[in-house]
């Protein structure tokens, strides 16, 4: 199957998921793929799409929790003539123009009973009827329908139609979260940068050992849409040098780094681990605070100035003594901004 160079990934997940896409592109079956924001499901209903049978005719792709039920009513099956104010015309709905196609349904879960009850006609007995239209008019459709929500959980509270599951819970794509592939991330990276300095006109650019561990430990919550944005930020900030270093990489991500490894150090048991990288961040917001200024950073700890230039020393704290960027009228989270190795781990 040709999955196109978007869809990147060696772990046994995304080899499961290849998988199931061949077989699904082989046939004209119902497709519901579910994944938090970001994994990348309209990437994956696209490459269906241009492996099947209807690869050669349209791909209509709409979000159904962008607009209100009787918007996306109009958007979807289209309407006649004086159905309501300002339906000035009758307009073709996106059903009609995916006719013979794929039409793929994103956020399934955000769609309106009264629409899943039109939707599951669809998908019943091929037939739709426009806003304000009597008679009903036959589709020929492959729907590809997607969630980042537990649709059975939403059964449960009658949020979302049960016979209208089943009809699209034909073949069930469950696409993984970045944290839970992290082998991907590598290549994904490689991927991204390529793409990113060609569209940006720069020199082809790696990223250091040290950087790609950070973002190896990070756990993406945005997913591959949030790496994607990452690295462009990196591209752009790494400027004309050829490797991007960690001192580039967003703050958000040091702190988050930060906050996991102190809470597993906390959670095993390590006391000596919890020690460190309290110690670590006390003279970092410190330094911080005081601007590199020993003396008022070591009163502030209570220790002598002696033993905090020991400690700066055993924290590999000395690259932040070029200061001469910093000023004192700097909020602490300014200069976080500026130098993100001081959010230490």
């Amino acid at each position: 199957m040709n999955t196109g160079p978007e869809i990147i990934g060696t772990s046994k997940s995304m080899q499961k998921i290849f998988s199931l896409m061949n077989i699904v592109s082989e046939s004209n079956c119902t497709v519901l793929i579910e994944g938090e924001s970001g994994v990348g499901k309209e990437i994956i209903s696209r490459a269906i799409h241009n492996n099947s049978l209807r690869k050669d005719r349209p791909l209509v792709i709409q979000n159904c929790s962008g607009l209100n039920e009787n918007l996306l009513d109009s958007e979807l099956f289209g309407h006649v003539k004086g159905s309501f104010s300002g339906a000035f015309r009758d307009k073709e709905g996106l059903f009609e123009a995916a006719n013979t196609g794929t039409f793929f349904l994103d956020e399934i879960a955000e769609m309106s009973p009264l629409l899943q009850v039109k939707l599951l006609r669809v998908l019943q007995e091929g037939t739709f009827t426009r806003v304000g239209a009597t008679r009903p008019q036959k589709v020929d459709v492959r729907i590809i329908a997607s969630t980042n929500k537990k649709l059975e959980e939403l059964i449960s509270v009658g949020k979302f139609r049960e016979d209208l599951y089943y009809r699209l819970n034909v073949m069930k794509i469950e696409i993984p979260p970045l944290r839970k592939r992290k082998e991907d991330i590598p290549d994904l990276i490689k991927y991204f940068i390529h793409r990113i300095v060609k569209a940006h006109n720069r020199t082809e650019k790696t990223i250091s050992d040290s950087a790609l561990n950070m973002l190896l430990e990070y756990n993406w919550p945005g997913n591959v849409r949030e790496l994607e944005k990452e690295l462009e930020r990196l591209v752009l900030m790494s400027g004309n040098h050829d490797i991007i270093t960690e001192d580039l990489i967003s703050t958000r991500i040091w702190e988050a780094i930060r906050i996991t490894q102190t809470k597993r150090a906390k959670n095993e048991g390590k006391l000596q681990e919890a020690i460190i990288a309290l110690e670590k961040e006390m003279i970092t917001e410190a330094l911080i605070k005081n601007m590199w200024n020993k003396t008022r950073a070591a009163k502030d700890l209570g220790i002598s100035r002696v033993c905090l230039i020991g400690k700066i020393y055993s924290y590999k704290l000395e690259r932040f003594r070029n200061s001469s960027e910093l000023s004192e009228e700097m909020e602490p989270t300014e200069i976080r901004e500026m130098i993100p190795e001081l959010d230490l781990i």
